[in-house]
C-alpha cells in the first residue's frame, strides 16, 4: 500500500502514530484485506478501505509457467506498466525478481526491458507491493532486484523498501541488487552502514569495445572503473561480488574471450560468475550451445574463477532473465 498515503490518512483521523506500523506488520505477513486486522478498531477498518487502497499497484495479468514460475503485470496509479516474477525452487526457496523502474533507459541490446518507453522511478510503496502481491500466496525468503530498470538510479527507494524486507521473509543477505555497473551507486552502497546486501555486476563482454557494443553505459563507466568500484565494494562489505555474464553465440562465447574474464577476475575471491543461458527475445541475437557454455565455464574455473550455469526459469512465459517487457 502506499504507505506515505497511510501515514497521511491517520494522521488526519488523529489516530496514534503505532497503527502505521500495526496495519504493516499485517501487510507483510500476508493479510489479504484491512478486514483481517483484528488489533484494529473495526470503524478504522471500515475508513482504510475506503481512503488507503491496499495496494498501489493494479493488477492486470498473472502468467504460469510450466516449472512453476510465476508472472505478474501490474499497472501503477498513472498507468506505468512493470512486472514481477516468482522463482519456486525444490529446495524450499521462493525468489522474487522485483521491478525498480518502469522501463529502463539504459538500452542494453540484448534485453527486451530496454525495447520499452521509459516511464520513472517507482517509489517504495511500488517496489514492497510487488512483494506483497506473492507474500499474501506463500512465504517468500529471497530477493533480486533484477527486474525492469537499473535499481541504483532508484537507490534511495530501492534501500527504503530493503529496510523493510526483513518483515516478509526476506533478510538482506537473501536480498540481491543487479546492477550495469553505475559507479555512483556502487560506491554509495560500499559507503553504506547496516546489513549487507548482495551486489551483482552485469557485465556481458571481457572488454570495453564489446561491452560498449552490448551495454552503451560501458561508454560512461568503462570496464576497469566498474571493477575497481567492485573491488571496493567487496573490500569493505566482505562478500564476493556476482558477475553476471549472458551467452551469446559467436558474440561472447569463445575461449579467448574466457581467459581474458579470468584475467579480469582479480583478486580470486573477489568474484564469483553466472553463466546466463540466453532467453529469446526480439534481438539479433542466438543463444551459446551446452557445450560452448560448458567449454566457458571449464576455462574460468581451471583459472580459479568460480563459475556457474543459471538455471533458467518461466522462459515460456517470456518471465526469464532479459525478457520483461510487459507484452501484451
Amino acid at each position: 500500500m502506499d504507505l506515505d498515503l497511510l501515514d497521511s490518512f491517520l494522521a488526519e483521523h488523529d489516530q496514534p502514530a503505532f497503527r502505521a506500523k500495526q496495519v504493516w506488520e499485517w501487510a507483510a505477513r500476508g493479510a489479504r484485506s484491512y478486514a483481517e486486522m483484528t488489533n484494529l478498531p473495526e470503524a478504522l477498518r471500515a475508513d482504510l478501505q475506503d481512503g488507503v487502497p491496499f495496494s498501489s499497484l493494479a493488477l492486470e495479468r498473472e502468467a504460469h509457467s510450466r516449472d512453476g514460475t510465476e508472472k505478474a503485470l501490474f499497472a501503477t496509479a498513472d498507468g506505468r506498466p512493470i512486472e514481477t516474477v516468482l522463482m519456486r525452487y525444490r529446495d524450499g526457496r521462493r525468489s522474487i525478481c522485483v521491478s525498480s523502474q518502469s522501463g529502463c533507459p539504459l538500452t542494453c541490446t540484448f534485453c527486451a526491458t530496454g525495447t520499452m518507453k521509459f516511464g520513472r522511478n517507482l517509489t517504495t510503496s511500488e517496489i514492497l507491493d510487488q512483494v506483497l502481491h506473492f507474500r499474501r500466496k506463500e512465504d517468500v525468503n529471497h530477493l533480486v532486484f533484477m527486474g525492469m530498470g537499473e535499481p541504483l538510479l532508484n537507490l534511495d527507494a530501492v534501500l527504503g523498501a530493503c529496510e523493510r524486507l526483513p518483515d516478509t521473509g526476506v533478510h538482506p543477505s537473501s536480498t540481491t541488487i543487479s546492477t550495469v555497473g553505475w559507479i555512483p551507486g556502487i560506491e554509495r552502497l560500499t559507503e553504506l552502514d547496516g546489513p549487507t546486501i548482495r551486489l551483482a555486476l552485469s557485465l556481458h563482454a571481457p572488454d570495453d569495445a564489446l561491452r560498449s557494443e552490448l551495454m552503451p553505459v560501458n561508454d560512461r563507466y568503462p570496464l576497469a572503473d566498474v571493477l575497481e568500484a567492485c573491488r571496493a565494494w567487496s573490500e569493505q562489505r566482505r562478500r564476493k561480488v556476482y558477475v553476471e555474464y549472458l551467452m551469446l553465440a559467436g558474440v561472447n562465447d569463445r575461449y579467448e574471450q574466457a581467459v581474458q574474464l579470468a584475467e579480469l577476475m582479480t583478486p580470486k575471491n573477489t568474484f564469483k560468475v553466472n553463466l546466463i543461458p540466453y532467453n529469446p527475445t526480439d534481438s539479433e541475437f542466438d543463444g551459446s550451445s551446452r557445450e560452448a557454455i560448458e567449454v566457458f565455464r571449464s576455462a574460468l574455473e581451471q583459472r580459479g574463477v568460480p563459475a556457474t550455469v543459471r538455471l533458467t526459469r518461466g522462459q515460456d512465459i517470456d518471465a526469464a532473465c532479459g525478457q520483461l517487457a510487459a507484452r501484451t
